[in-house]
């Protein structure tokens, strides 16, 4: 049940970790595996506990798991290793992917393979885990409860299956992180809850203790259980379930669609083949341009020179995505020759094994969402919303508005006719996520995910119609009703603004970008688009500023987009101290403020100083690419409003919407509704 992209306190290759005793030290979210590394360096217990202070205890357990990974890999062959060793194995928790890397010395390409190669031979064997009840009393009274594990310590199971063919899985979300929340959990019980209208029996496995779906009131069974193959397999087997639901629970599930189908188990929904072909960049590439719809110019390149030549054909700027994650960045926008020689240093791996996929990147286009649900290929019902910021946000991270209110007639239309073509290719049956980008009504495709998205519970709600549960009746082929009801029949406007951690996060630059970073998302309801803001962006944490607001623009696009809000400001006696580009430009455009020197300038009065004793009310600093001593300055400005706790905004048209918002708006003026009301 550990984070996705570890296999376990051992089996996790490419971990280098120089300095080990220094590691060891320092308390870190890796320090687990480094314990792992000091018992293959041959560091004893002792040792590692006067340099962790780690009770002994768990020391000893830990060592207990790495000599039975010693065991196992002096074997090559399944049949030469023991029963009891494998049964000791289970029983320890070594999961069959481990043993397959341990014996089979299986590496990335082979490991999907010889996993269930393992899986077959311990069931041959009679090695396989019982259902055993969690109790709930604390051992006071008998627990007769549906919340269930499995476990190999164990010679019977605690439940009866009935094999009945009456089972519907619905697998969960896993552990809240940045990327997978509360949103997802919302979408998988209620797709339990419509499952439990009809004569089924709901099942649910996952294993995050802080979610709704794992009270085990709201199903038939729970599985607290790893959203694993193996233990989807395994628990598919006892249950014999009619279908499993993979596409309410995010990424993690959507993953699992292929291997399952692979080993015969029924999916309910899209078919796990055509949800291959959207997540494929290939044959969803290859699709669109069958169907005569346009996407941004990609490649997947092999060579740094091949990158070079492919970014002189579309120009900057191009968003890179490695194949795989560097020091926690996964896609970088790079602005100009300088910034793309950086990245590929840190990229020194590209290759054929690892190649890295470059992407035009349209700057000032609008991005905009739609969810769906779909029955057979036909489109059922969508919700479109836009987003606040221009591309370039992370879609979890931006500021959403639903209905959208600055998009074109024609832009609607022609969004949705391609929706329905998406639809119809791939022939979707339940939910539906799609991104788009739009400029001077030119619209292009970035990407479909068949599954629920992270605004379907927004939109849902919104609305008043909840898709998941029409996407759970046409995946379980239940009749369904038609929602009457339309974006445009709405006379209210929803407002999904994000919820951000940099004051836990030390050091950590808050600026947003490709990368989503927001551990959370507030939704709010208002009568006009400039209620809906604010009342979104006071519900996230941010105030309305007393008398002094602080500009540093960025580019000439940012300053002339906050030119007007300025003006706003300026006409309702707020006071405006800016640093010297943004100065400038507003003393230019006939606009009065103060300027503020950088925090590296020893001048006087400084943007620091200002901050430090509580004199700014609102900081608004917008990035732009230039000298790395602008950075540099740019980064101390965002990260001291974070640590003097002062409202922070990083990108123009969300500062535009918020200034806009508070000059028509008051605290006292907003009208508090409950969602019943609208």
């Amino acid at each position: 049940m550990i984070g996705q992209g570890m296999h376990g306190f051992v089996g996790n290759r490419d971990l280098v970790f120089e300095d080990i005793e220094k590691e060891l030290q320092n308390p870190t979210d890796m320090r687990i595996f480094v314990i792992a590394s000091a018992f293959a360096k041959g560091l004893g217990i002792d040792k590692i506990h006067d340099l962790t202070k780690i009770d002994k205890w768990f020391l000893v357990k830990l060592e207990n798991i790495f000599k039975i990974k010693n065991k196992l890999e002096k074997y090559n062959k399944l049949e030469e290793v023991s029963n009891e060793l494998i049964k000791e194995s289970k029983v320890r928790g070594f999961s069959d992917f481990q043993l397959a890397r341990f014996i089979f010395k299986s590496d990335a390409d082979k490991i999907d393979k010889d996993l269930l190669t393992v899986r077959k031979y311990r069931i041959s064997k009679n090695i396989i885990p019982f259902v055993k009840q969690i109790d709930t009393l604390a051992a006071e009274y008998p627990a007769q409860t549906n919340y269930l594990y499995l476990t190999y310590s164990g010679s019977t199971h605690d439940i009866e299956f009935e094999h009945d063919g009456k089972s519907v899985i619905v697998l969960g979300s896993g552990a809240y992180r940045i990327g997978s929340s509360v949103e997802f959990d919302w979408c998988s019980v209620n797709s339990l809850n419509a499952i439990n209208k009809y004569d089924y029996r709901s099942i649910m496995i996952n294993y995050n203790p802080e979610t709704v779906s794992t009270d085990y009131d709201v199903c038939d069974r729970l599985y607290f259980d790893e959203l694993t193959l193996e233990r989807v397999l395994d628990i598919n087997d006892l249950e014999q379930a009619k279908g499993i639901v993979v596409s309410v629970g995010g990424q993690i599930p959507n993953n699992l669609a292929m291997r399952l189908h692979s080993e015969n188990v029924k999916i309910l929904g899209t078919s796990p083949e055509d949800i291959d072909r959207a997540e494929n960049r290939h044959k969803f590439s290859m699709m669109l341009d069958d169907l005569k719809i346009d996407q941004p110019k990609w490649k997947e390149l092999t060579t740094i020179d091949d990158i070079y030549t492919f970014v002189d054909e579309v120009g900057f700027p191009v968003l890179i995505r490695p194949s795989y994650v560097l020091s926690g960045a996964a896609m970088n926008v790079v602005s100009n020759k300088s910034e793309l020689e950086h990245f590929l240093t840190l990229a020194a791996k590209v290759s054929k094994k690892f190649p890295v996929v470059v992407t035009e990147f349209i700057e000032q286009a609008k991005e905009i969402e739609i969810d769906a649900v779909a029955d057979k290929g036909e489109l059922i019902t969508y919700a479109l919303s836009e987003h606040i910021e221009f591309a370039g946000v992370h879609s979890g991270d931006a500021t959403l508005v639903f209905p959208p209110q600055k998009l074109y007639f024609e832009t609607v239309k022609r969004i949705k006719k391609i929706a329905r073509k998406i639809a119809k290719g791939l022939n979707i049956s339940g939910p539906f996520n799609m991104q788009f980008l739009a400029k001077d009504n030119d619209i292009k495709v970035i990407e479909c995910n068949l599954r629920a998205s992270r605004s379907f519970p927004f939109v849902s709600k919104v609305l008043k119609s909840n898709l998941i549960e029409l996407a759970t009746d046409i995946m379980l082929g239940e009749n369904y009703t038609i929602p009457s009801k339309s974006i445009f029949d709405l006379d209210y406007i929803g407002v999904k603004a994000s919820q951000f951690s940099f004051s836990r996060l030390q050091k950590a630059d808050p600026v947003l970008g490709v990368d989503m970073s927001s551990t959370g998302e507030v939704g709010c309801i208002g009568d006009d688009y400039y209620e809906a803001v604010l009342k979104a962006m006071l519900s996230v944490g941010y105030t309305i500023p007393e008398k002094n607001v602080m500009l540093s623009s960025g580019p000439v696009r940012s300053k002339l987009e906050m030119l007007n809000s300025c003006r706003m400001l300026i006409e309702r006696d707020y006071n405006l101290f800016a640093t010297k580009g943004t100065h400038e430009f507003l003393k230019g455009n006939g606009i009065e403020s103060t300027m503020l020197h950088w925090p590296d300038e020893q001048k006087s009065p400084n943007v620091l100083d200002y901050m430090k004793n509580g004199l700014l009310d609102l900081v608004i600093n917008i990035p732009k690419n230039l000298s790395a001593g602008e950075l540099a300055n740019d980064y101390t400005i965002r990260r001291s409003a974070i640590d003097y706790n002062i409202p922070l905004i990083t990108n123009a048209r969300l500062a535009s919407a918020f200034i806009y918002s508070i000059c028509r708006n008051t605290k006292e003026s907003l009208p508090i509704k409950s969602w019943g009301e609208y």
